[in-house]
């Protein structure tokens, strides 16, 4: 297998909401109040070609939305219910936006709520069901959801739609789908296909943007019109069918559309006649490609989501396509519109449409070759999340988490086929644990935690795959505070290892166990199992981030006992570490130790630069743990610095954050001492009536408004400040160092 191509993007961070469109040139008067151009919260995509026809429907359908909570597009596949349904949304005036929810890729009912949140953006460490995280977060919003794709996953998406509508009065949601939700208020709205004129338009505008200089005209006006009124004026069949005109007149086209049609109504004569219609166009396109961009595409809809070049060779080549010919053939499959091309992290990436996949899809199947596709595409993905997780340690570790990412959908079918088909439950143990880079560092424990319960569920009859599934487990329920079944399965690993002498488990469980201990505030027994781990590495001579973790773990445990020093030259050490092999995540949270020693010592400008440096590398790997440890500590050094009411808005800008990543401060006692202090002296300061205000307005800001604030980067005048005359003494704020190394809130 040859190493999957890496992007070139050194970030993680999601991508901001397009820009809203300048107003035209000639509307904006002098004097007349400006137009805010500032771009809405939602995750709505850019139109890439333009939208033809439909101009009632738009209209009618904006009217159904204002009056009604829900309301579902139905219609055909390929008849345009997508691109109508967002262009619609365009236009919907909602508070917190209008955000697109994707559920073609999404085959386990289980993920549907992942999905949700994903595209909602939420990131939530707890062991909450993610139901609840999404109940909480629209119990008080204004905004649109469009659900797309739903069909396949339907009572799912039904149970989920109807707890969101009761809990939330400001919701609303536009579902898109071959079939209605059956909900009570829904409406329904039937999307038709295009009429004459439009379907023209449609097939002339898609001809032009392959062949420059087409035109409908007289000389094959005729066969144009018959061509749209036999495709029934569907979409995804007129722009096949004008993908064609590379190589074939309209005439042409119009004269092997009859044996097309023919063939395709009779082969599912129970199918419903717009269904016939769908697949007559897929069909004819199918026929119309040679034998081997025929295979090529069967072989294509093994993949689920985007998917490069390389990953293309490999899985799909050979027998008939070899691998060196695999461009060749797909570059043709592009410029029939069977495939689409888009631009990912890494360069180009590709996508077939789902219905046109489907169609692939029932060829491979008639082939005989899912089974093999389908091992061949887990065996990519395998062996692109093996690469990552060594990739992890190195400088490209954000771009690894940005191909994870993008490649999320491949890999939850990998994890699928795994999971389901035969003899594979060891692979699929192996796959969910050699994921832990990205289950614990980019927060997806919930959806880590899913699929490692899963794969443990089965038994694969190999001791190493299912070791390393447990103690990753072990660790996504230790940072969800699920105590009982961190201590379950790290306890298992650890015998098992015993048992099949395995002392890299061993060691991986004795770690975590150290790391139980450690926010549980056993810091005598944190420490001894935290060195008997770092020993047992050091024996067998590993290093990667879970290493350099574990020596930051042991450096708190220190820390918290009084031995600031010794903890400081354990972090100290991990930093040089990093450095040298371009390690940031494990980074950020032996900057939060060293930034904590720095202003225990009275040196406050060091201790700010170290934890603004920890809190832009956790927020930037999406790392909420890392990321609200940084900020309550921040809020502390506020405190100190003079500026109370500050302090308090980062305590509820905490606050927020909190629920998402688990019980705060872990319940800790050592943990969260600064918070304890920082409050009490803000208290003093400002008097409970005025803390209070100020914690509630920091609890208002989202996450990057609030990372934003803790670094200092809202103006002065901009931040939240103290009436004149307030309950309570005044206060200078905090004096830096109040706080004693191993001191208990």
């Amino acid at each position: 297998m040859r190493r999957p191509q890496r992007p070139g993007n050194g970030r993680n961070d999601v991508p901001s909401p397009a820009p809203a469109p300048a107003a035209p040139l000639g509307d904006t008067h002098e004097g007349a109040p400006q137009e805010d151009l500032t771009p809405a919260p939602g995750n709505l995509p850019p139109e890439l070609t333009s939208f033809v026809g439909r101009s009632a429907e738009l209209a009618e359908l904006a009217a159904a939305l204002a009056a009604r909570r829900l309301v579902t597009v139905t219609g055909v596949g390929g008849v345009g219910k997508s691109r109508f349904a967002v262009r619609a949304a365009v236009g919907a005036e909602c508070a917190d936006g209008v955000w697109l929810v994707e559920l073609a890729a999404v085959r386990d009912p289980d993920l549907v709520d992942h999905a949700v949140a994903d595209a909602l953006r939420l990131t939530d460490h707890t062991s909450r069901a993610p139901r609840r995280v999404l109940l909480d977060h629209v119990a008080d919003r204004e905004l649109l959801l469009v659900l797309d794709g739903f069909e396949h996953l339907v009572d799912t998406c039904a149970s989920l739609v109807r707890d969101l509508l009761r809990h939330s009065r400001g919701l609303k949601v536009l579902a898109v789908g071959r079939r209605p939700l059956d909900l009570e208020g829904e409406r329904l709205f039937p999307l038709a296909p295009l009429p004459a004129h439009d379907a023209i338009a449609l097939f002339a505008d898609r001809a032009t943007a392959g062949l420059p200089g087409f035109a409908v005209d007289d000389g094959h006006r005729a066969d144009v019109v018959e061509l749209c009124d036999r495709l029934d004026g569907i979409p995804l069949a007129l722009e096949l069918a004008a993908g064609r005109l590379r190589a074939l007149s309209p005439g042409q086209l119009v004269a092997r559309l009859d044996d097309r049609f023919g063939l395709l109504s009779g082969t599912r004569r129970d199918a419903l006649p717009r269904h016939q219609t769908l697949r007559t166009a897929i069909g004819w396109s199918h026929e119309l490609c040679t034998p081997r961009e025929r295979l090529l595409w069967a072989r294509l809809s093994v993949f689920s989501g985007p998917f490069d070049l390389e990953a293309a060779e490999y899985v799909c080549g050979g027998d008939g396509v070899h691998a060196d010919d695999v461009l060749d053939v797909l570059s043709e499959l592009l410029a029939q519109s069977v495939v689409g091309r888009e631009e990912g992290p890494g360069g180009a990436r590709f996508r077939m449409l789902d219905t046109v996949r489907a169609y692939g899809a029932e060829w491979l199947e008639a082939l005989g070759d899912t089974e093999r596709m389908r091992r061949r595409h887990r065996d990519w993905y395998m062996g692109l999340a093996t690469w990552c997780e060594l990739d992890w340690f190195s400088p490209r570790q954000a771009e690894v988490a940005a191909l994870i990412e993008g490649e999320l959908p491949n890999l939850r079918a990998a994890l699928e086929f795994c999971l389901t088909g035969p003899d594979e439950a060891r692979i699929g143990q192996y796959l969910a644990g050699t994921l832990w880079f990205y289950w614990v560092g980019c927060g997806r424990l919930a959806e880590g935690r899913h699929w490692l319960g899963r794969a443990l569920e089965l038994e694969g009859g190999h001791d190493d795959a299912r070791l390393k599934a447990l103690w990753v487990l072990g660790y996504v329920a230790v940072l969800q505070g699920d105590t009982v079944a961190a201590l379950s399965a790290l306890q298992e690993c650890k015998d098992e290892a015993e048992r099949t002498d395995s002392p890299l488990a061993s060691a991986y469980a004795v770690h975590r166990i150290g790391c139980l201990a450690l926010v549980t505030d056993d810091m005598p027994r944190a420490e001894r199992l935290l060195r008997d781990a770092m020993e047992q590495y050091q024996e067998i001579g590993e290093l990667n981030s879970n290493v350099l973790m574990g020596q930051v773990e042991l450096a708190m445990a220190l820390a918290f006992q009084g031995s600031l020093e010794a903890a400081v030259e354990l972090c100290e050490e991990v930093r040089r570490v990093c450095e040298d092999h371009g390690e940031r995540w494990a980074l950020a949270y032996a900057l939060y130790v060293l930034g904590y020693a720095a202003w225990t010592r009275g040196e406050a400008e060091t201790a700010r630069e170290l934890l603004a440096r920890c809190l832009r590398l956790d927020h930037a790997f999406n790392d909420l743990l890392g990321t609200v440890l940084a900020m309550e500590l921040l809020a502390l050094f506020t405190a100190a610095e003079g500026d109370p009411e500050e302090a308090a808005v980062l305590q509820g800008a905490a606050s927020r954050i909190w629920p998402s990543v688990g019980l705060p401060l872990f319940g800790s006692g050592f943990f969260g001492g600064p918070h304890a202090l920082c409050e009490t002296q803000a208290r003093e300061a400002l008097g409970d009536t005025r803390y209070e205000e100020c914690v509630r307005a920091g609890a208002r800001l989202g996450t990057d408004a609030a990372v934003a604030r803790a670094l200092g980067q809202v103006p002065e005048n901009e931040r939240t400040r103290r009436p004149a005359h307030h309950e309570g003494r005044e206060g200078d704020g905090l004096k830096q160092g109040e706080l004693r190394p191993g001191q208990r809130a």
